[in-house]
């Protein structure tokens, strides 16, 4: 294909230059020819009609024969042209050399000074082996025409310069087209290099060597094109390694309950069964853990359903507020052994929605349960919702450990945990985020790393005129 390219770059620019060497040697020769013949006829016509327009005036009363002796006789020996001097029925009367002929001259110049008085002829092709031009004038008396008065010359020499003239722009011609070539390889290998070298490192990531960089050359687009390579290349290096990191999450976090699961279950094999609390607290162990595994589990089932595009939301109108007051009593023992306290600022009027209860539901739980999870002993969560304008945004507001800078702007992504030591998917932001929006909505971050950290989601409100009867459902 690049070898296509480049031949194609040569042909395009060497037709280019052909044409354009064309076209510029036509209008040259053009310009040539007109030059040459248009001031050799112009000339013959001035003389011409000079000595015509004086013999007619000075001779009127002279016959033709006397007319013809009369012009032979004062010839100038520096004319160059043949001067003839024809009867009305185009016989040579008498020509410069003193000779006459009966031979009959239809030249269209003869023809046309006969009709209306004067006519010009200039042969393309050879007349009599050469190629001529004429200017025939009539000879009056008494305003008819008694004769005419030629003047001929041959052309040969004169297309002999043109054609000397025409060579000599044909060679330069093509030496310019030569150099046309030439200038065109190193043209077309100036642009196919660079994009060698693009297939070469395209093909080096290709096979796995995400390390490798193209070079960027010039300002251009291929520049910006191997810039994008090389953003492409970042890009897959840190998938590479988030989706490392979240397999070797993915990887404790099974086995950490697995292994609870089994010890357990073995402590209750060989255990006592009589003794109930023991068998009671290893049961709620194994409870706990199995849930544990059930989320992890929904998470990558809900993370790879995103990734194929077949979540689907039901909207339907209800009252938010309804929703977080569900949850705040779901939570409100969340912490008591942690001793974290959990506040709400909820509006006393409604906080109408276009959304999917379930989903929503999800996305709240998950950001209160990421609170609970990174707020330390005797700390704070608070719920806030706020109806401003044509939005509806509710924030969770935690006083844990928060997210350090350089953490925050990943947070969210695909795999991406950062330097927490909680157990985790990573997936959990990243669901809600695209949760929300494909409510229309958006899931801001903000965080203060020791401090902590809030989650603000926007969602559009839903224009409705009725009153809520429900604190959940329409």
């Amino acid at each position: 294909m690049l070898k296509g390219i480049r031949s194609r770059l040569i042909v395009y620019i060497t037709l280019v230059l052909l044409l354009i060497v064309l076209l510029l040697e036509g209008v040259f020769i053009a310009a040539v020819h007109y030059y040459y013949l248009g001031s050799a006829m112009e000339t013959l016509n001035t003389r011409a009609t000079t000595s015509a327009t004086f013999f007619n005036k000075y001779l009127e009363s002279y016959s033709l024969n006397e007319r013809a002796r009369y012009i032979l006789e004062n010839l100038s020996p520096e004319e160059s042209s043949k001067v003839e001097v024809l009867s009305p029925a185009g016989h040579v009367v008498i020509n410069s050399f003193g000779f006459s002929s009966t031979e009959q001259v239809s030249t269209p110049d003869v023809r046309a000074a006969l009709t209306s008085g004067k006519g010009s002829f200039q042969s393309i092709k050879p007349v009599n082996g050469e190629r001529i031009m004429a200017v025939s004038i009539a000879l009056k008396e008494s305003g008819s025409t008694i004769g005419l008065l030629r003047y001929s010359v041959s052309a040969e020499p004169l297309y002999h310069v043109i054609i000397r003239i025409a060579l000599n722009a044909a060679v330069i011609g093509l030496l310019v087209i030569g150099f046309g070539f030439m200038l065109s390889l190193i043209i077309a290998k100036r642009i196919v290099g660079p994009i060698q070298q693009l297939t070469g490192v395209a093909k080096e990531m290709a096979t796995g060597n995400f390390a490798v960089r193209a070079a960027r050359r010039y300002d251009d687009e291929v520049g910006t094109l191997a810039v994008t390579l090389n953003y492409m290349s970042e890009e897959i290096l840190k998938s590479e390694k988030l989706k490392y990191d979240f397999i070797s999450s993915v990887t404790h976090e099974l086995r950490t309950p697995l292994t609870s699961i089994k010890g357990w279950g073995e402590t209750l094999l060989v255990g006592d069964l009589s003794d109930r609390q023991e068998i009671l607290q290893g049961l709620e162990v194994m409870t706990g853990e199995t849930d544990r595994l059930i989320g992890l589990v929904e998470d990558l089932l809900d993370f790879s359903k995103f990734q194929a595009g077949e979540i689907r939301i039901v909207r339907q109108p209800y009252d938010l507020r309804g929703l977080l007051e569900d949850l705040l009593l779901q939570f409100r023992y969340r912490g008591q052994t942690k001793q974290i306290r959990l506040y709400a600022d909820l509006p006393d009027q409604p906080l109408p929605v276009d959304g999917d209860f379930n989903r929503l539901k999800q996305v709240f739980v998950n950001l209160l349960d990421n609170a609970f999870k990174f707020t330390p002993a005797e700390g704070e969560i608070r719920l806030t919702a706020v109806l401003e304008g044509e939005r509806i945004s509710v924030t969770v507001a935690d006083n844990g450990e928060g997210i350090e800078a350089a953490d925050l702007t990943q947070l969210g992504t695909k795999f991406f945990k950062g330097r927490s030591r909680q157990s985790g998917s990573g997936l959990g932001l990243a669901i809600c985020k695209e949760i929300i929006e494909l409510h229309d909505g958006r899931l801001r971050i903000e965080s203060e790393f020791t401090k902590g950290t809030s989650v603000i989601v926007e969602l559009p409100r839903y224009e409705v005129e009725q009153h809520f009867a429900s604190p959940v459902q329409l």
